[in-house]
């Protein structure tokens, strides 16, 4: 098992090197390369979660290793199907590092399995869990979508088009990406809360327990919403928009990973 998710850590690797040369070199051979290895890497990814789920006996959402791993794993997707549907210049030289970087963190994660509490023995874990990670997917797209464009933008102000002009798309383009990917991420996140909520009343007693990733989650969702709202009535479009994507994922960040380690609380698999 953990030989498999090394297997697939370094395809991923592959597929970052492969996208970061064509980003230098914008050699269509080794573009059209770099998108078979990084299918092939989701492809490697989706067998270890499902031996994984063999392995442990429940859906494997609830140690930092499972979630992070599942995170690569939603953001891989998330980008292969955007990427079936439209065309973004050198996206993936953005997303494959970010995918590269979480399994990293997975890989360094104990990988030990986690005896489910009785709350969590469920229906409701792998569709709660799932749905969450996957619009943290779409959100990690916008944030790289977001980054992109503070750096093309940056290239026009000064008037001297270096390395990034030509390789990276237009402003139009990358604002409507991130556009897309809150279209689709925010239903997703939403859904996730409303899930949560339900699976927390039968767990619990109660919708709504203030636990400190409940409150984050709520923090998080309440600043995609903000932005939504901005972009829908005042058009908050294009340099606002790809800020406000930054720090809507440092928020999600916080939530995976800092709620659990300086907060705690019922949702934390820190230990």
């Amino acid at each position: 098992m953990t030989l498999l998710f090394h297997f697939t850590l370094f395809v991923y690797g592959l597929a970052t090197a492969a996208y970061l040369v064509y980003f230098v070199s914008r050699n269509k051979m080794v573009r059209t390369a770099s998108r078979s290895i990084l299918l092939g890497a989701g492809g490697l990814h989706t067998i270890y979660l499902v031996a994984r789920y063999v392995e442990v006996g429940h859906t494997p959402l609830t140690s930092n290793h499972e979630a992070v791993s599942f995170f690569a794993w939603s953001v891989t997707w998330a980008f292969l199907s955007f990427r079936w549907r439209y065309q973004v210049k050198n996206f993936g030289a953005f997303v494959s590092p970010l995918v590269a970087v979480l399994m990293l963190i997975a890989a360094f994660s104990s990988q030990e399995a986690i005896s489910l509490p009785p709350a969590l023995q469920s229906l409701w874990l792998p569709v709660h869990a799932s749905v969450a990670i996957m619009a943290n997917g779409f959100m990690a797209l916008a944030f790289c979508g977001g980054l992109m464009y503070l750096l093309q933008e940056r290239e026009i102000k000064k008037k001297k088009f270096g390395v990034f002009y030509d390789r990276l798309p237009s402003l139009e383009a990358l604002d409507n990406l991130n556009q897309h990917c809150l279209a689709v991420g925010f239903p997703l996140l939403t859904l996730g809360i409303i899930t949560g909520s339900v699976w927390a009343k039968q767990a619990w007693g109660s919708y709504w327990q203030w636990d400190p990733k409940e409150t984050w989650s709520l923090i998080t969702w309440l600043i995609y919403a903000a932005i939504l709202h901005q972009r829908l009535t005042v058009g908050w479009r294009r340099r606002r928009a790809a800020i406000m994507a930054i720090v809507g994922f440092s928020a999600v960040l916080f939530t995976l990973w800092g709620v659990n380690y300086l907060l705690g609380g019922a949702h934390s698999y820190a230990g």
